[in-house]
């Protein structure tokens, strides 16, 4: 009997480590679930409409406010999009300016990350609070100053070029005076003034972060290769690239998802949304829904489309992570 009394006490003792263990593993998704809620209001509640919005055909803004009808159209507004010539010329806009922007911010980013990682702390420091004053700008407010650069009377690169010798300006470019010049009207120099602005603004994160991975990597690999008689180009290509190769694919991954939403700096520099030959995707979305007369359900298929194309990347990305992980 004694025995018989003494198993059900052992069993609750061995039962009771269980029960607190799975309480314990229960407590980390408890202490997320308030930001989860949070972010399941602000971002995927919205994203949800615009899905829905995206299946009806909606023409005013009393059909947003529930005074008349969604007429359901289901993949129509999808169709319409892919068979307009005019969505290739949008997209092959969006995939080339986002490519090149992507190389540029990258290669310019880690050139800065390494100048920075070679200079002393307190030089790094002043030049890092330099280089991260353009991060800290707002999109808004570099665009417009940028704008103001590039403005036709009284920007200062028109006042540069007029203060070229006239032989000189006459030689290279065929004109003497720039008063006037339209330095947004072309659609390629355009591209290269938007790319300019979006570069710029980018490019701090890409050092900073390369600058703490650089951190991460112990200093006698380095050391060891440059008493082997390696170029700084090998030691980087040999040890800094692998090393840092996941920050680098995180960076790519993200400058990706920024260059293909670019919408601030195009619409402040386009001065709305006039100049068509120059669309990219965002800005498409946005013109489609809010240029009279308004199409709020084409306007929301295209961001549907944008979307998708993101996940599609950040999802390439993960499942590159996750092989490199099993190789390893």
């Amino acid at each position: 009997m004694s025995s018989q009394t003494k198993n059900p006490e052992t069993a609750v003792a061995r039962e009771t480590p269980v029960r607190r263990r799975r309480r314990v593993d229960r407590l980390p998704y408890l202490l997320l679930l308030p930001a989860l809620l949070i972010i399941g209001v602000l971002l995927l509640w919205p994203l949800g409409q615009v899905v829905v919005m995206s299946f009806y055909r909606l023409n005013s803004v009393r059909q947003l406010r529930g005074d008349r009808d969604w007429p359901w159209v289901g993949l129509g507004n999808y169709t319409d999009i892919l068979s307009d010539p005019f969505f290739l010329t949008v997209l092959r806009n969006t995939v080339l300016f986002a490519a090149a922007n992507v190389l540029l911010t990258m290669v310019l980013g880690t050139l800065v990350g390494l100048l920075l990682n070679r200079l002393g702390r307190k030089m790094a420091t002043f030049v890092a609070s330099c280089v991260m004053l353009a991060w800290a700008t707002p999109a808004l407010t570099g665009t417009i100053v940028w704008k103001w650069i590039f403005d036709d009377t009284s920007g200062l690169v028109t006042w540069l070029f007029n203060a070229l010798p006239d032989g000189l300006s006459n030689g290279l470019f065929g004109r003497s005076d720039w008063t006037g010049y339209g330095w947004f009207n072309s659609p390629l120099l355009f591209f290269a003034i938007l790319t300019l602005v979006v570069v710029w603004h980018s490019f701090p994160f890409i050092a900073v972060s390369v600058l703490a991975g650089l951190k991460s990597v112990p200093s006698e690999l380095h050391e060891a290769a440059r008493v082997d008689g390696a170029s700084p180009w090998r030691v980087f290509w040999k040890i800094t690239f692998p090393l840092l190769r996941p920050v680098f694919g995180i960076l790519i991954v993200l400058s990706t998802i920024w260059d293909f939403k670019v919408f601030t700096q195009q619409f402040v520099l386009a001065g709305g949304t006039q100049d068509r030959p120059t669309f990219m995707l965002a800005i498409y979305s946005y013109a489609e829904a809010f240029s009279p007369p308004p199409k709020y359900g084409l306007g929301a298929a295209i961001a549907v489309i944008l979307t998708l194309i993101l996940l599609v990347v950040t999802g390439f990305y993960v499942r590159m992570v996750l092989r490199q992980e099993d190789e390893s």
